[in-house]
């Protein structure tokens, strides 16, 4: 059974959700402030986090960006009460890995959250079957998720990871956005193209502009590609 942690300062939405996710035969832990979470989250093992942005002594921003300083690869999804792109911009770049906008559906809640652990599963069993992935002077270190360029780690969030090692798996071949979207989100997620441009864009600072190099290429209304030096 998945063991979920629910993070939401709202009691009644808090105790809807752990409702819906005992349910569907899941272990749910609750915290209603960020302070009390954020020794949750250093004390247990989670399958999967779910935490709301807005909280008391501490905010969801903080609390993922911490938490992703130790774990890179438990899967969080944020709730949030405004569908704002600074807020999911911000959100992603703390190390989130999905967003739902308040009110939402408990049934599109559940799906989004068996898509983020079916994703983890395979990841993990992709580390199994192989060790590494090298591209030019870029290597992915797919056991610990770490990539390294010319012998420097790059610091990545487990969907930019995801991303990159999704394109440089593609040995040059175009991925199509709306690839990407049912490949990273799962076909039960709803995700547009505009979410595909923001992590490519955080992508090409960190993997690309450093080292000068222009390894991520677009095909303008088609998709991405990884080129390498």
């Amino acid at each position: 059974m998945h063991k979920i942690l629910v993070i939401e300062d709202d009691p009644t939405l808090n105790n809807n959700i752990k409702e819906a996710l005992t349910e569907d035969q899941m272990v749910v832990s609750t915290s209603y402030d960020g302070l009390i979470a954020e020794k949750m989250l250093k004390k247990e093992r989670w399958d999967c986090i779910i935490l709301d942005i807005n909280l008391p002594y501490k905010n969801g921003y903080e609390l993922c960006k911490e938490f992703r300083l130790h774990n890179s690869h438990t899967p969080v999804l944020m709730l949030t009460a405004f569908d704002q792109i600074e807020d999911k911009v911000q959100g992603y770049q703390c190390g989130a890995d999905d967003f739902l906008t308040k009110p939402f559906y408990m049934k599109e809640l559940l799906l989004r959250i068996h898509s983020l652990l079916k994703r983890r599963n395979m990841e993990a069993r992709a580390d199994e079957a192989d060790a590494t992935l090298v591209a030019g002077d870029i290597v992915i270190h797919l056991v610990n998720k770490k990539i390294t360029r010319g012998g420097i780690e790059i610091p990545l969030t487990p969907r930019e990871f995801q991303i990159l090692y999704r394109l440089i798996r593609a040995k040059g071949e175009l991925v199509l956005k709306k690839d990407l979207i049912r490949e990273i989100w799962g076909t039960s997620v709803d995700t547009n193209t505009n979410t595909i441009e923001v992590y490519i864009n955080f992508l090409r600072k960190k993997v690309d502009k450093p080292f000068d190099k222009d390894s991520i290429k677009t095909k303008i209304g088609f998709g991405y590609y990884f080129e390498e030096s």
